[in-house]
């Protein structure tokens, strides 16, 4: 019935829907006893089975995003583990990656292969025994997979491109090398001395970013692919790097030595740098860290020289000579000796002979025995010095050296002032013996040596105390700030994704789960005495369902009211049915 624009809802008993206008009204009693939903949320979540759905989604949300965060932090950090390798190897080298279950990426446009870096060490040893990378060069085991009925031409270009190869592995095992190349022109042999050639090498060099080869590791080359291939010398290797630069450059020897190469120009260097090492090392406990300067000039000699004298000189006067060898000859011809003008009339035959006075001489002076020769031939020894000298090549010609000692530095441990004063002559000339010593002065060599004592620049200043770096400001710690950084963030958002979110909704099932679980006291309690206290628990409890459903009653009536109105107002006819269903059951 209406009462004053009210509608009155007596407690009545349930009926079963027969028709539509049943229907209806158990409708309308729904929409009354079901509270006003509340603006903004679907009237699905305000449900029981809504709200353990959302309150079980929320706690999976944030379940995912704790786990997602800790993942984040539990990342593996990758480095690389092979760069700049060939199209060939990266796909060797990818196929046995994914065989092994290793993860990994790629970086710097594809050229670089990054894995996690524990295993960095151990993946570099497994591939290095499978053969990865091979650097694109094919050695020789090219000459393994020989096919029957090669020509010899092709059997020798196979050997050409294998010997090439193996070249150029050995090289690139060098720090400095990337990568290299070698080519090699290997002419036919011929029977014929005048048509032999000699075979040449040409190697191009990659080398790593920011890294140069002196001198020596190109002499080191040069003579490694010299070695390796029969009859190549070394004037017919040639090397160039990625610029185009020949660093094989055989101009200076070409030269006759006319100028320094790097290596000889290295060598002065040293000579100058250990003096000056000596030197300073000798003075500095005398005057003190800092307070001495030294520079050193040396002139060296390169010139190789090799010098033979043979010396004669006659014995010397107190010793008697010495008979090496001595002859002596005599002839005699009897007859008249040839005299007169040579020519016609001195050839006219001889006269009457006529026997010769006593006591006279027959003509031409001389007696009937005729001429006679007398020869004699005396060989003394002599002295004779032979001497060898060779020189070798880096010998110093002069030293010039030059040492700056500071004033003495004195500092009141009272005040702090600082004064300095010049050293005393003895001091000076002890100084200058010393260094004369440690450079191996030679007055006869042509050395000069000057040792001047000077203040230096902002000797009079206090010093200035190098305060050593503090932890935080420590380059070495960077890593572990890193570190530490990452593992705090990670900590500080899953504990406010806890205690923000997940707890509160945890909250009743924990409490529920305390209840469930609570153990009760071990305590000997009177059956009596619990089942009145049991008894009383369950009217007290019966009273504050009591009072909590009359006050659900009370608070939710006003609600229902205005529900009713509202649905009296847009929809009349299911009011209608609703009361013709009240009427139908007074009857």
């Amino acid at each position: 019935m209406l009462l004053h624009g009210s509608i009155m809802l007596p407690e009545l008993p349930t009926i079963q829907p027969e028709n539509h206008d049943t229907m209806a009204a158990a409708a309308a009693e729904e929409i009354l006893d079901t509270p006003p939903a509340q603006s903004g949320v679907p009237a699905f979540f305000q449900t029981t089975m809504g709200k353990r759905i959302a309150v079980g989604g929320g706690i999976a949300i944030i379940l995912a995003l704790m786990v997602a965060v800790w993942m984040w932090s539990q990342a593996p950090e990758y480095r690389v583990l092979f760069s700049n390798y060939s199209d060939r190897d990266g796909g060797a080298i990818t196929a046995s990656l994914d065989q092994m279950a290793v993860p990994y990426k790629f970086s710097e446009g594809g050229t670089a292969i990054l894995v996690p870096a524990e295993q960095i060490h151990d993946l570099r040893l497994k591939l290095a025994a499978q053969g990865l990378p091979k650097g694109g060069n094919v050695g020789f085991e090219l000459m393994e997979n020989q096919k029957l009925g090669t020509s010899q031409f092709l059997e020798q270009i196979n050997y050409q491109r294998s010997l090439e190869g193996e070249l150029a592995r050995s090289i690139q095992s060098l720090g400095s090398v990337g990568s290299a190349r070698v080519h090699l022109a290997l002419p036919k042999p011929s029977v014929f001395v005048r048509e032999q050639q000699k075979p040449t090498a040409s190697v191009l060099l990659n080398l790593q970013p920011g890294r140069a080869l002196d001198p020596g590791q190109v002499s080191a080359i040069v003579h490694l692919v010299a070695s390796s291939v029969p009859e190549l010398t070394i004037g017919n290797v040639t090397v160039v790097d990625q610029n185009g630069t020949l660093l094989s450059d055989t101009s200076n020897k070409a030269a006759n030595g006319k100028q320094l190469d790097p290596t000889q120009l290295k060598y002065v260097d040293q000579v100058q740098q250990n003096i000056i090492k000596q030197v300073e090392s000798i003075i500095k406990p005398i005057v003190g860290e800092g307070n001495v300067r030294a520079e050193a000039t040396a002139e060296i000699d390169f010139a190789q020289v090799d010098t033979a004298a043979e010396m004669y000189k006659p014995n010397s006067p107190p010793e008697p000579q010495a008979i090496r060898s001595q002859q002596t000859s005599e002839s005699s011809q009897p007859g008249a000796a040839a005299s007169g003008i040579p020519g016609a009339l001195s050839n006219q035959p001889p006269g009457v002979n006529a026997a010769p006075v006593e006591g006279q001489l027959p003509p031409g002076g001389q007696g009937a025995a005729g001429p006679s020769r007398k020869d004699s031939t005396t060989n003394f020894e002599v002295d004779k010095t032979i001497r060898y000298e060779q020189r070798p090549m880096g010998g110093i010609k002069r030293l010039t050296v030059g040492v700056v000692v500071n004033y003495r530095r004195i500092v009141d441990p009272k005040t702090g002032k600082v004064t300095v004063r010049p050293l005393a002559a003895a001091e000076v000339a002890q100084i200058n013996e010393l260094v004369k010593q440690a450079m191996g002065y030679s007055q006869a060599r042509g050395d000069t040596l000057n040792v001047a004592n000077a203040p230096f620049d902002g000797v009079d200043k206090p010093a200035e105390e190098i305060k050593p770096l503090e932890w935080w400001s420590d380059p070495a710690n960077f890593p572990l700030f890193k570190d530490i950084a990452r593992y705090a963030f990670v900590a500080a958002v899953i504990a406010f994704l806890y205690f923000r979110f997940l707890r509160p909704l945890l909250r009743p099932a924990i409490k529920k789960f305390d209840e469930a679980t609570a153990m009760p006291e071990e305590e000997e309690i009177d059956e009596e005495a619990e089942e009145a206290a049991a008894a009383e628990a369950e009217a007290a409890a019966e009273e504050e369902i009591e009072e909590v459903e009359q006050q659900r009653r009370a608070q939710g009536y006003r609600a229902n009211l205005k529900v009713a109105q509202d649905l009296a107002r847009e929809d009349p006819r299911i009011v209608a049915n609703v009361i013709k269903a009240w009427l139908g059951s007074n009857e």
